[in-house]
């Protein structure tokens, strides 16, 4: 593998680089991003009117939908240069999912209704997949919806649905034939979750945060007009790739920059409160998350050539994935060795602001969404090692 730029990738990373210098919004990135949403206040919205002016807000889309039209490099280099450089992330779901489902598979009507407010960060979105019984095998889902006329009318619930409580629709999959296979007889919505008859519950975190909510559908009414592609054909269009950068370059130089955090820490405040044994073992610890979180790196890059010579990952997207969330937990492990006792301690007066002990906790999710741990190893065994299924 050739690590160095083309001449004209090394431009557009110069480019990059520059804009970033020049306008990223001046924020703490390690500021507890609870108090950093509440604090900002219009620093976001002025920061993404201006990625909105160049088409960066979503730069894979195609021009005439307000993208910048980049192809699969240049889109990875601004996402690796914008994870070295903390930038704050904008649009959501509603520019790495549904805008780019509605692209390939939406009609004019939904891309005009949808696109743009997107883009203007007039509304948020949430994703209606996982449900009680349906988790890691989706195809399961028993959310049903009944044709009525020119309405679908939907009941079930749906559970782990990020963002659920602040979101103002909602891409979702129900059942419409259930007498059909089970991959089949599916169809793909969209839900204004202001409609009568849905309700959101939350699910707390052992963090305590509030990021997932269940959401129950009780005879809610849905335009036939909101469906995306072919009814019964939901699918094939849910698992469309829905992003066009799948590399997780962002995560893994997270994992670095949490490390220089942790490291930066260690040295100003070795034995106070870190003890002497502590200091010992995080040395020889922080040596190994080190080089994993290079290993990381590297399988990024290896998502990334794959797709730069037009293929498709597939499990090697889901080595990456796995690779990534186990080395989160590992990271944070590291960490809660390097307090000792004070590990306990949480809050703002709490060492490193309760910043090790909140992502013990809150890693423990990472292996399980998107795909647990034993779905990645199962595609790595099938697809990549050809190993039989049962």
């Amino acid at each position: 593998m050739d690590f160095r730029d083309t001449p004209e990738q090394a431009a557009w990373r110069a480019e990059v680089r520059e804009f970033l210098e020049k306008e990223r919004p001046k924020i703490d990135p390690d500021a507890n991003p609870m108090e950093l949403a509440r604090e900002r206040g219009g620093v976001l919205k002025e920061w993404r009117d201006k990625l909105a002016k160049k088409g960066w807000i979503a730069p894979a889309w195609p021009k005439e939908y307000g993208g910048a039209g980049l192809g699969v490099m240049e889109q990875f280099i601004m996402n690796e240069e914008f994870a070295e450089a903390r930038a704050p992330q904008v649009g959501g779901m509603g520019v790495s999912m549904i805008g780019p489902t509605l692209i390939i598979h939406g009609n004019e009507e939904q891309k005009r209704e949808h696109l743009g407010a997107i883009l203007r960060g007039e509304v948020q979105w949430c994703q209606g997949y996982s449900e009680p019984g349906a988790g890691s095998d989706l195809a399961s889902l028993q959310t049903r919806a009944v044709r009525d006329g020119d309405d679908f009318i939907i009941n079930g619930q749906k559970i782990w649905t990020s963002g659920a409580h602040n979101a103002d629709w909602m891409f979702m999959l129900a059942r419409t034939d259930p007498d059909a296979p089970k991959h089949r007889g599916i169809t793909y919505f969209l839900v204004d979750m202001k409609s009568p008859g849905i309700t959101v519950r939350p699910l707390i975190n052992m963090a305590g945060g509030h990021q997932f909510n269940e959401v129950f559908f009780e005879d809610v009414r849905v335009p036939a007009r909101n469906v995306v592609g072919e009814i019964n054909r939901g699918w094939y269009i849910g698992t469309t790739t829905l992003d066009f950068e799948r590399s997780s370059i962002g995560n893994a130089v997270g994992q670095r920059q949490t490390l220089e955090y942790y490291l930066r820490f260690w040295k100003e405040h070795r034995g106070q409160p870190v003890t002497a044994s502590a200091s010992a073992a995080f040395a020889s610890e922080f040596a190994d998350r080190w080089i994993e979180a290079a290993t990381a790196k590297m399988l990024s890059y290896r998502v990334i050539s794959i797709q730069a010579a037009g293929r498709v990952p597939n499990h090697e997207a889901s080595i990456a994935k796995l690779f990534n969330t186990e080395l989160s937990q590992r990271i944070a492990r590291t960490a809660m060795k390097l307090l000792g006792t004070s590990a306990l301690l949480t809050g703002r007066e709490a060492p490193m602001k309760g910043r090790a002990p909140g992502s013990y906790l809150q890693t423990v999710s990472s292996t399980i969404a998107g795909g647990t741990s034993e779905i990645q190893r199962n595609i790595i065994a099938t697809r990549g090692l050809g190993l039989p299924r049962g």
